[in-house]
């Protein structure tokens, strides 16, 4: 078996994760967990900070994912000699830093959520009964 082989396959396999991760995100269909996905403090605080985290960063993985893939199968494809290093190196670089980045991407967005002020809550619903804000509730009577 071929170093060219065996790297191809790993580097096309590892696009494919990333591709995975980056779909299921962007569909808000990638649940909380701690196997797959951005693991951050902020990421995994809440549901929606986790959603809203690979959502955003589902662009930059996708990025990733699409420059291991083509590097891998040009691996497969059977570059040999200094092209397939070369391959391998701008393809594994680029598939890091875009993960990288959509990492960073993620974390600030789930700190955007996680940070965010309370909704804020009327202080008369209409459905109280005997307080003072009654008047205010139900206009003049």
């Amino acid at each position: 078996m071929s170093l060219g082989l065996v790297l191809g396959s790993v580097l096309t396999l590892a696009g494919l994760v990333l591709l995975t991760v980056a779909v299921l995100g962007a569909r808000g269909a990638l649940g909380r967990n701690r196997l797959v996905g951005i693991k951050t403090p902020a990421t995994l605080q809440s549901d929606a900070a986790f959603a809203v985290a690979h959502r955003a960063a589902a662009v930059p993985l996708a990025a990733a994912a699409g420059v291991a893939i083509v590097g891998g199968v040009v691996l497969l494809a059977g570059t040999v000699g200094a092209l397939g290093w070369i391959v391998l190196a701008v393809a594994t670089v680029g598939m890091l830093v875009l993960a990288g980045i959509g990492g960073l991407v993620g974390d600030r967005a789930a700190v955007a959520v996680v940070n965010a002020p309370p909704e804020p809550v009327a202080a008369c619903a209409g459905s109280c009964a005997g307080c003072e804000l009654v008047a205010g509730c139900r206009g003049s009577i």
